[in-house]
């Protein structure tokens, strides 16, 4: 059985390994995309004008008549103060073509008392990576490895990595199992007993493998922080790897997988059917009337948080108004601020998110973006997936080095024998 899973954790290991380094690497700076954005491109955030803001309705038509090939599809209601506003947009159908328009930005920022436009950009633009859209070039990458869209859908990139996830996941029990003390070394120590001898516990056995032995060789050290470093952090090791894949593989695997064992109510983004990106739904009500529909609706329920953002999902045909003040969009813990959803052919209201409310199966679902980011604990929490960025990114560093090791071994024994005089493998003369 040792040598199955040996086997196992050895090809799941070259398997996920370059996946693993990126994301790694990449988890450990994205943790501070906000800050970092800021710093690199003061230009597209800070504004100097003061005055009454123009209303953010009002700022998305002036962004569709000035490119008519651009359609807003998330919009900020209010900026935060010395801030500018900044929307997303997606290309619209050419008539002529029955395709999406080509658009070099997805992303546009505004003065938002002046209505001047600041800049634009390609947030998770593959080439080339600028000043602009760097950070967004590796949040990309970590989700996606900026595989690109094909067959009408964005998301293969995230199917990829989580399919990674879930051998990653399974693969944190696999070599958690590898290493525990070996069942021919327990015998040997029970053997020991009835003779007489004093054999060693188990936990005697097992400590090893948690330190790392730095007198030893280059090949042993190597191992060792393999080891050990995944056993003190394997806890957060699997929340990592469960919630990647819960992430990645939401719509296709989680969702309908909760939906099936649990007491669960989806969103309606997971009850509605997926229209092609080049078949969007156009929708017949517009933000100002969704913003006062749900302004009306927020009082109603006696919420004191204005609507801060508001965002169109043209491949279902959703409107999500969120409500939280300006740059309090994570919410409490990292789970997301209170959200009212509306049909956008009628404006009728089709379901809410309400954080940390809800049955047990929802709360869950709820809390993976806050464990997969650590915004669930603040700041330790994001500190936290900073260095275990790294420390994924060294485990795969070191198990393909084990690889490549015992893989030299083997060919040099196997070379060994065959040149061995009298060896069966020695070639005939």
């Amino acid at each position: 059985m040792r040598s199955i899973f040996g086997r196992l954790h050895r090809w799941a290991g070259l398997l996920t390994a370059g996946f693993l380094f990126f994301s790694g690497i990449t988890g450990a700076i994205i943790s501070w995309d906000h800050e970092l954005d800021d710093v690199l491109n003061r230009k597209l955030f800070e504004v100097m004008s003061s005055g009454p803001a123009i209303p953010s309705v009002e700022l998305v038509r002036l962004i569709e008549q000035r490119d008519h090939r651009a359609r807003v599809v998330h919009m900020f209601m209010t900026a935060e103060r010395g801030d500018s506003l900044w929307f997303f947009v997606m290309p619209r159908i050419d008539p002529a073509t029955g395709k999406r328009y080509p658009l070099d930005y997805n992303q546009v920022f505004l003065d938002p008392n002046t209505g001047a436009e600041l800049g634009r950009r390609y947030w998770g633009a593959v080439w080339p990576v600028t000043r602009e859209n760097f950070v967004s070039f590796l949040y990309k990458l970590h989700y996606t490895m900026h595989i690109p869209e094909f067959w009408g859908s964005d998301r293969w990139g995230m199917r990829v990595l989580g399919v990674i996830a879930i051998v990653w996941t399974i693969d944190c029990f696999v070599g958690f199992y590898l290493t525990l003390p070996s069942r021919r070394r327990a015998k040997a120590e029970r053997a020991s007993v009835i003779s007489g001898r004093r054999g060693k516990g188990f936990w005697t056995r097992w400590a090893p493998a948690w330190t790392i032995k730095t007198s030893g060789s280059a090949y042993r050290i190597n191992f060792d922080i393999h080891r050990a470093f995944s056993l003190w952090t394997w806890g957060v090791l699997f929340v990592i790897a469960f919630t990647a894949f819960s992430l990645n593989l939401y719509f296709e695997v989680f969702s309908p997988l909760m939906k099936m064992v649990s007491n669960y109510t989806p969103t309606p983004y997971e009850q509605r059917p997926y229209r092609n990106l080049d078949d969007p739904i156009e929708p017949r009500m517009t933000y100002a009337e969704i913003a006062t529909r749900a302004a009306a609706d927020g009082k109603a329920r006696g919420w004191t948080t204005p609507v801060g953002s508001i965002n169109y999902g043209p491949a279902h045909g959703v409107y999500a108004a969120a409500f939280f003040h300006p740059g309090d969009d994570h919410g409490a813990g990292g789970v997301g601020p209170a959200q009212l959803y509306y049909d956008s052919e009628d404006g009728r209201p089709i379901g809410e998110r309400l954080p940390w409310v809800g049955t047990a199966a929802d709360i869950f679902v709820q809390a993976q973006f806050p464990l997969h980011s650590g915004r669930i604990v603040g700041l330790f929490g994001r500190i936290l997936i900073s260095v275990m960025g790294l420390v994924v990114a060294a485990l795969s560093v070191t198990g393909v080095v084990i690889w490549w090791r015992k893989r030299r071994a083997r060919i040099g024994a196997r070379e060994t024998m065959r040149t061995r005089p009298g060896s069966r493998l020695a070639p005939a003369e």
